[in-house]
């Protein structure tokens, strides 16, 4: 398992909140990241990106994502996590992790062969570099939903752990709820190397046949 840790600068912005619960409330500690403007819709559509689109429940999921809002990466709606139901698998990932790089087009081909079964979300994380992040989309195929999260607004939000290295998954189920049985969050820290691999953890955290 390989694993890029989270630039310094911004590791640091994490930890600065270590006792709130968020590290990114509003103060001169937040970028002022573009992530959406004429280039990067360009882009976006050229690359054929699916558009994200506001989940039809409009309610809190019980034991779901957080009630954060975040862009859609490239433009379009914004979205409340807090609303998304699944089956869903949520990558989350940066144009500055090297395995993320290598593992995006592994969810291009879960989205291809299962995506009627179990979505798929990505989340650009911690990533100040949205043009590159853009450029590494188009790279590497993927064109499932992408939301973006520069400032790291799901970090510490509860019940997600902080997320001090890339890449990392989060399985939300077809209610909503992120948290298992036995009260763990299904988020993992893993590098997906195949997509026998990614079916195989679906299949496991969200109790679905493939």
């Amino acid at each position: 398992m390989r694993l890029s840790l989270i630039p310094a600068a911004s590791l640091a912005l994490l930890l600065a909140g270590c006792g709130a619960v968020t590290p990114t409330d509003s103060g001169p500690e937040r970028v002022d990241t573009k992530v959406d403007t004429p280039a990067l819709r360009k882009e976006k559509k050229d690359a054929g990106i699916i558009p994200c689109r506001p989940p039809a429940d409009g309610s809190a999921a019980g034991q779901g994502m957080p009630k954060v809002t975040l862009p859609c990466f490239g433009g379009g709606k914004d979205i409340d996590v807090s609303h998304l139901r699944g089956p869903m698998v949520i990558n989350l990932w940066a144009s500055w992790c090297g395995p993320c790089r290598d593992e995006l087009p592994v969810y291009q081909q879960f989205h291809e062969k299962f995506g009627d079964k179990v979505q798929v979300l990505g989340v650009n994380y911690n990533d100040q570099m949205p043009e590159a992040a853009m450029d590494l989309l188009a790279d590497t195929g993927a064109t499932y939903p992408e939301l973006a999260d520069p400032n790291t607004d799901l970090a510490y939000q509860d019940p997600l752990p902080n997320f001090q290295g890339l890449p990392a998954i989060i399985f939300v189920d077809e209610d909503g709820a992120i948290v298992d049985g036995n009260g763990n969050t299904r988020v993992m820290f893993e590098e997906i190397d195949s997509l026998s691999e990614l079916t195989r953890l679906v299949e496991k955290n969200l109790d679905v046949k493939l």
